[in-house]
């Protein structure tokens, strides 16, 4: 062994060898605190003898000016066999020295370690009160005595509080204090500003922020922030996690990170903490804590960049980042219960929602579905009782019922067909369809009820060579534009309803299949109209714009449901259009190409004029 290593178990009272180690200052003390080697560098300057400590006890005569929390950390020390570094203060008489120390565990030959090692050394820019007093101006130390005292009381106060350790009565009445506030509520506004005011109050931060995560997100964003004037704030914006490897960092490992100003999010900072918030192992959200770093006190001619690359950095003790780690497991519970709440609170204002609107439903429906049953009943009995004053008349009874009987039939249907297809039942076989078959079939249906109405009909589609052929279910699509057409129909006094069928050609994968293109098909009328306020209600389920409209127009308010639920099923979409109340409205929706159609080019007479 050289003469720079010390003994692995130090004999009693033997402080000769604490000189080699080449520390400012440096001791040895068991769990009770006492004193069993001791030595200072600047002892006599300060008038202490380093052979009077040795054997005494912490609070004798050298002493920290806070004993339990240090013998905390001792004794934890020995427990954990785990060196600490912190920051403490020590009081000599009057004066009061600010040291940067570490404690290690002195192992024995056999059994468990009994005794602490801590080496040292006096922070540059401590106030040593007493050490004025060697000035030599008894009247100003007099004048700045008391001030001096509480300037220096105030620094020890926020050195401890950086410095404690976490069995210490102090840290978890703090902590407690903050984790009660944070329970205490399911706001979550509530939560992010408690915990960034706590945090950055209690640490004595430049800047606190706290950053909710949500699992595979590639960004967080700062939703509350505690910042010491004049510093920008970043309250508001989005930090995307690419940017920001530490960031990403925290969140995978779930494990506190300090990094340096190159990494830090704001410009100001020497050194970041930045520890994840989780609940139940999975990580909801970041919270950063920014240090600047402590100024050695420059010359005035001092370069201002040398003074600022040379500025140490202020080291983020165990206790600070054991506090901001236990608080954020606090945090991440808090939030998960928050957010948990407030799903629920917006699921029970929708359950509210809908079962209104379904109440509404099946009043409106009950009253639609009365209408022809009572049609029905009333014709059939006027034909029972022979009221018909002729044949004719029997027949126009007759049709009258069977009317009736088909629009309740089709009410029944638009029932069943929304219960079948949010229940996921609602089967379709997929097969080519011949678009001039579906387009004739609801013209022959479409232009009688327009013509009782006075209302035009006009159909258009694409000229081409050959048949076009779609793929899908001609029942359903039938059912779609008899939905579309009917409405169009209904909400229109004057004018007229087009139906206009477009090719889009491109290619479309749909059920492992590819296609040439779709079939796009609008129906437009010129009709009422839907303000832009309430189209969101129009593909609803149970829902119709207004009580008015559907006192005075009938219907269940399904229609647009189930076409839109059947077009998707069929791998197209459904859009509405309309620019306002009395300015019509437009349908639009797509079905697949089976096959491409070969197009009847006509030359533009235009374009021909310019040719000549």
């Amino acid at each position: 062994m050289n003469d720079s290593t010390p003994p692995a178990y130090p004999a009693e009272n033997d402080s000769s060898w604490l000189r080699s180690l080449g520390a400012q200052l440096a001791f040895t003390q068991d769990a009770s605190g006492l004193y069993r080697g001791f030595y200072w560098s600047n002892a006599e300057h300060y008038g202490l003898n380093s052979q009077e400590i040795v054997g005494t006890f912490v609070g004798d005569q050298f002493k920290p000016l806070s004993i339990t929390p240090y013998l905390e950390r001792v004794e934890r020390v020995l427990n954990s066999r785990i060196p600490e570094r912190f920051s403490y203060p020590f009081r000599y008489g009057d004066q009061y020295f600010l040291f940067e120390l570490a404690i290690s565990p002195i192992f024995p030959p056999q059994g468990e370690p009994l005794e602490v090692l801590v080496i040292g050394r006096l922070l540059p820019n401590a106030l040593l009160w007493g050490q004025e007093e060697q000035s030599g101006n008894p009247q100003a130390i007099a004048s700045n005595h008391l001030d001096l005292h509480h300037k220096f009381l105030s620094s020890i106060v926020g050195s401890i509080r950086r410095t404690l350790p976490p069995g210490s009565e102090l840290y978890q009445k703090l902590l407690g204090e903050m984790a009660r506030k944070i329970r205490r509520t399911l706001d979550l506004d509530t939560i992010w500003n408690e915990t960034v005011q706590g945090l950055g109050l209690a640490l004595g931060v430049s800047r606190c922020m706290i950053c909710p995560y949500q699992p595979g997100s590639l960004k967080v964003r700062v939703v509350a922030e505690y910042i010491t004037p004049p510093l920008p704030t970043l309250q508001g914006q989005d930090l995307y996690l690419a940017e920001h490897p530490a960031l990403n960092q925290v969140l995978l490992t779930q494990m506190a990170m300090v990094v340096g100003p190159e990494e830090a999010i704001a410009s100001e900072p020497e050194s970041m903490l930045v520890v994840a918030t989780s609940y139940q192992d999975r990580p909801n959200g970041l919270i950063c804590l920014d240090r600047p770093g402590i100024l050695p006190n420059p010359p005035v001619e001092a370069n201002p960049a040398e003074s600022a690359k040379n500025t140490p950095l202020r080291p983020w003790s165990m206790a600070e980042i054991e506090l901001v780690q236990e608080l954020a497991e606090q945090v991440g519970t808090a939030i998960a219960h928050a957010t948990l709440y407030e799903e629920l609170e917006d699921a029970r204002q929708k359950a509210e929602e809908i079962s209104q609107i379904k109440s509404q439903f099946l009043a409106n429906t009950s009253h639609e579905l009365r209408t022809p049953l009572n049609g029905i009943i009333g014709f059939l009995k006027l034909i029972v009782d022979d009221m018909a004053e002729d044949e004719e008349e029997k027949q126009e009874f007759i049709k009258e019922a069977y009317r009736s009987a088909v629009h309740l039939l089709n009410l029944i249907n638009d029932v069943l067909d929304i219960a079948k297809i949010e229940a996921g039942k609602m089967e379709l076989d997929l097969v080519p369809v011949k678009l001039d078959e579906l387009l004739t079939g609801i013209e022959n249906h479409a232009r009688a009820h327009g013509q009782e109405k006075n209302l035009s009909f006009q159909v258009y589609k694409p000229r081409t060579e050959d048949e076009i052929i779609l793929y899908g279910n001609y029942q359903r699509l039938l059912q779609v534009l008899f939905n579309l057409v009917g409405n169009a129909i209904k909400f229109t006094h004057e004018g007229g309803i087009t139906i206009t069928a477009e090719l889009i050609e491109y290619p479309v994968f749909f059920q492992n299949q590819e296609f040439p293109g779709m079939v796009s098909i609008a129906v437009a009328d010129t009709g009422i109209g839907v303000s832009l306020d309430q189209q969101d209600k129009l593909f609803q389920s149970f829902s119709q714009v207004d009580g008015e409209r559907t006192r005075r127009y009938g219907g269940t308010g399904l229609g647009l449901a189930i076409s839109q639920r059947l077009i998707e099923a069929m791998g197209g979409t459904v859009n509405f259009y309309s620019m306002g109340e009395g300015l019509g409205s437009t349908v639009t929706f797509t079905v697949l190409l089976y096959q491409k159609p070969v197009m009847i080019f006509t030359p533009n007479s235009e374009s021909l004029d310019l040719l000549l």
